[in-house]
């Protein structure tokens, strides 16, 4: 036996090291049919890896104090070393981190990612996209530019609207009666402490839970049903290592040529990844012109301006905005189909599925544009497509046709 040999079976004695290797790698067995839609949520893994690198960075050199942390912002761009690369890389990666995540959820609506025995890795994955957006929303203020400073001062206040209670909430959130120093330390506690933490468990106990039932392909179809009867392997699986570790590595390849292009010509990417008004300091005198969230909450900003107020409280479009993500938890008993993959369903669906894309990017266009009674009109034809989706699901998934799923994956 080799000194290495020994050395592995000691620490297996003390610590799962092969078993856990064997069960999630080498020996956890995926289907053999796995396309481009399934580079993103290893992608998603590499830009969280990014995120959490290039984060620990900027806080060695950043001041969570109203009075320097622009400065210190400005200090990092241009007097740290590769101070500047290592900023654009994390707000690209933010930006970038909810491209793959939108791609990796649209893969599972088109497969049927979140159907039995699947429901609590998409409650899960649900779960790590809030966070997602709560990182990224406090994250957005630390630079205290005066989009950072205005951007929350919005979205603060909509906690306002809520009823009883919102005025309370919104000065807890705050710290205080205004956005100020105390905002912006405990925005910078939770972005890099509190809410790291709970993704990074949302992340584990994603991938546990994906490992226990096994992962879907684009058939839709159970590869535990098909064993081999002497060995147990699934006939239609191979092992993830090496097969698939090696496969993403080219899925890496092409996402970093992007990234990178990114980082080094076009790292505000027009104002959508930087806004032109986050390179002026914060100032509470000086409104910005148009006042509007990054494009990965424009979507859901769109629905809340969607929706009139009541009273002259915007409490039912703040309802409106929330409930637009808490349907996602619902969306496994709402799906009534037959099958499970795109590929076998009926026409019903995949016209309901292109109108909610269409509505859902639409939304992101005019949450991005100053609010006009045209863009209001337009927003709401497409809010109502969006909940169409998920709330007519149970009837339309029950009358579409659908095509007989084959007994094994066709590649």
């Amino acid at each position: 036996m080799s000194a290495l040999q020994k050395m592995m079976g000691w620490i297996d004695d003390r610590f799962p090291l092969t078993s856990t290797y064997k069960a999630h790698l080498s020996e956890y067995y995926a289907p053999k049919n796995f396309n481009f839609w399934y580079f993103f949520g290893s992608l998603a893994m590499l830009v969280l890896v990014i995120q959490i690198v290039t984060g620990i960075f900027l806080a060695m050199h950043y001041k969570p104090d109203a009075a320097l942390a622009f400065m210190s912002v400005e200090y990092i761009m241009r007097d740290v070393e590769w101070g500047w690369l290592i900023r654009y890389m994390h707000s690209t990666g933010a930006a970038m981190f909810f491209i793959v995540v939108y791609l990796h959820m649209f893969r599972g609506l088109m497969y049927g990612s979140y159907r039995k025995p699947r429901e609590l890795i998409w409650i899960f994955g649900v779960l790590i996209y809030l966070v997602l957006m709560a990182e990224a929303f406090v994250g957005y203020m630390l630079p205290w530019g005066q989009m950072s400073y205005w951007g929350a001062q919005v979205i603060v206040n909509l906690f306002a609207a809520v009823p009883f209670i919102g005025e309370d909430l919104s000065i807890w959130i705050r710290g205080d009666y205004v956005i100020s120093d105390a905002t912006l330390n405990r925005f910078f506690a939770f972005h890099v402490i509190a809410l790291p933490l709970v993704l990074l468990a949302l992340v584990v106990v994603h991938l546990v839970a994906l490992h226990e039932v096994g992962s879907n392909n684009p058939d839709g179809i159970e590869i535990k049903k098909n064993k081999d009867p002497v060995t147990h392997i699934p006939l239609d699986g191979i092992p993830f290592h090496p097969y698939y570790t090696v496969k993403d590595i080219v899925g890496v390849i092409v996402f970093l040529m992007v990234f990178s292009a990114i980082v080094f010509f076009a790292p505000e990417m027009g104002g959508y990844f930087l806004e032109q008004a986050n390179f002026v300091p914060a100032n509470p005198l000086q409104t910005p012109q148009h006042i509007a969230p990054l494009w990965y909450f424009t979507p859901f900003y769109a629905i809340l301006r969607a929706v009139p107020p009541l009273f002259g409280s915007q409490f039912p479009g703040v309802v409106a905005m929330g409930m637009s993500i808490v349907v996602l938890f619902f969306l496994p008993w709402l799906d009534r189909s037959k099958v499970k993959s795109i590929r076998y369903r009926g026409p019903i669906y995949k016209i309901m599925l292109a109108l909610f894309v269409v509505s859902f990017i639409g939304l992101g266009y005019l949450g991005l544009l100053p609010a006009t009674p045209v863009a209001t009109i337009f927003a709401q034809v497409f809010s109502v497509i969006y909940f169409l989706f998920f709330l007519l699901m149970p009837w339309y998934t029950s009358i579409d046709k659908t095509k007989p799923e084959p007994e094994r994956v066709t590649g």
